[in-house]
């Protein structure tokens, strides 16, 4: 069965807690980087790392809160209550710095983290891809273009396709984490005048982040825009799959399924119904990470060295944003491993049209023997059209057209329907995708 989403480590990255704590471990690298420089006394910041709290609990962030419904402001309130814990030594702290200082460094931190927890869930995925598309590796089907039957694949080369594109999604993501993952520590309008650069290269070092080359008040939000476009890029993938699948699971196809489990209903009203709620929650869940992909586009132009227009759009979708990405690898990854595929339904729409869908073989098979592709063309469509519009069988139309048959033979016309000529080069796709046939 699908289980619940169950990634208590990914919400508890965006706890207040989670940001206090990350807020006091910039400070606290800050103070540590200047007390080795000697701009802060060897024994006050020996007495600050004793003093300093080793987390934040939930009631330290609803005292940081009540302090900030005075104050007006998050970083003031942090700051207070860490003086509150600490005492004097606390003065020493955020020397130099501004808020965005804390704030963007903290947000490289969580956007880091989250997007590599991320990525364990997108291999999960790949794995699962995977061991289904080898399953299915030479499990015939019909190819659709437009909707409409076009010509033979298998099953194992549409998940192939599936494996390709989130790879893809998969290195794209890798590379925007690696472009979000700075930090800066440069002050006010990022000048440096009141904290030493070298400061900066300390805390970045420290927390795994690496230091903006040059930043205003903030860190340029296109760090930013990269990455929640990458996350927007990953529900469009999971999104095309998952509607693939709902088409498969339509009742005049049936040739795939989402898993539908003992004692689960399908709809209030008629009992017969299994509805695809799972790829349409895909789809539904797709939107918004393309909507938080187009806020933090918008977010990229602030006014001059910095406005705060995109931190209260950032509380949102950072969260969001990556708690989502989450939690639809978590249900695509079951889906995959769970779906219910249907060989045998496969085959009957295979054969559905009664061979239309070799005639691309024949026309081919015609110019091969000096007819001109237009006449040929015509010679194989008329028959095919009478498929449609008589219900005739196109083999026996086939053996039955006089032009035709002065070219080929009774057998060479019956070679032409042959499955294996269209699946010849599966092994050759999935040494391209996997590595291996």
């Amino acid at each position: 069965m699908i289980a619940r989403y169950s990634r208590p480590e990914m919400t508890a990255l965006w706890t207040s807690e989670a940001r206090y704590e990350r807020w006091l471990a910039v400070e606290m690298a800050a103070c540590e980087a200047m007390a080795t420089r000697g701009e802060v006394p060897q024994d006050e910041w020996k007495r600050l790392q004793e003093k300093a709290p080793k987390q934040v609990t939930a009631q330290d962030a609803e005292r940081i809160e009540e302090i900030e419904k005075v104050v007006k402001h998050d970083v003031i309130a942090f700051l207070t209550w860490v003086e509150e814990q600490v005492g004097p030594e606390a003065r020493w702290l955020h020397l130099g710095l501004t808020s965005s200082d804390v704030l963007d460094t903290t947000l490289a931190l969580q956007l880091k983290e989250a997007g590599e927890r991320i990525l364990q869930g997108l291999d999960a995925s790949l794995a699962a891809i995977e061991k289904r598309a080898f399953e299915h590796k030479n499990t015939a089907m019909i190819g659709r273009s437009h909707g409409i039957h076009a010509e033979p694949i298998t099953f194992g080369i549409k998940l192939a396709n599936w494996h390709a594109e989130l790879s893809r999604d998969r290195a794209r993501l890798a590379t925007a984490i690696e472009n979000v993952a700075y930090g800066k520590i440069s002050g006010a309008v990022g000048t440096f005048a009141n904290v030493d650069p070298a400061v900066e290269a300390h805390v970045c070092t420290k927390l795994g982040l690496k230091a903006d080359p040059v930043s205003t008040q903030v860190v340029s939000r296109d760090r930013h825009a990269e990455y929640f476009n990458a996350l927007a890029l990953l529900g469009a993938s999971i999104e095309r799959c998952s509607v693939e699948i709902r088409h498969l699971q339509r009742t005049e196809v049936r040739e795939a399924e989402e898993p539908f489990t003992a004692g689960q209903k399908g709809s209030s009203a008629m009992p017969h119904k299994r509805n695809p709620i799972l790829t349409e929650n895909m789809t539904g869940l797709a939107r918004l990470l393309r909507g938080y992909a187009v806020t933090a586009l918008e977010n990229v132009a602030l006014w001059h060295e910095r406005d705060i227009s995109h931190s209260s759009v950032e509380r949102v979708i950072g969260p969001d944003a990556t708690i989502l990405a989450d939690f639809m690898l978590f249900r695509f990854t079951r889906l995959v491993a769970e779906m219910r595929v249907y060989p045998e339904r496969m085959q009957e729409n295979l054969e559905i049209t009664g061979g239309l869908v070799y005639s691309q073989r024949l026309l081919l098979e015609l110019a091969r023997r000096g007819i001109a592709r237009q006449t040929a063309y015509v010679f194989v469509q008329r028959n095919a059209m009478k498929f449609y519009e008589e219900g005739a069988d196109f083999l026996e139309s086939l053996l039955a057209d006089e032009d035709l048959r002065k070219h080929l033979s009774e057998d060479e016309i019956r070679g032409v329907f042959d499955v294996s000529y269209h699946t010849k080069h599966v092994d050759t796709i999935f040494r391209r995708v996997f590595g291996r046939s």
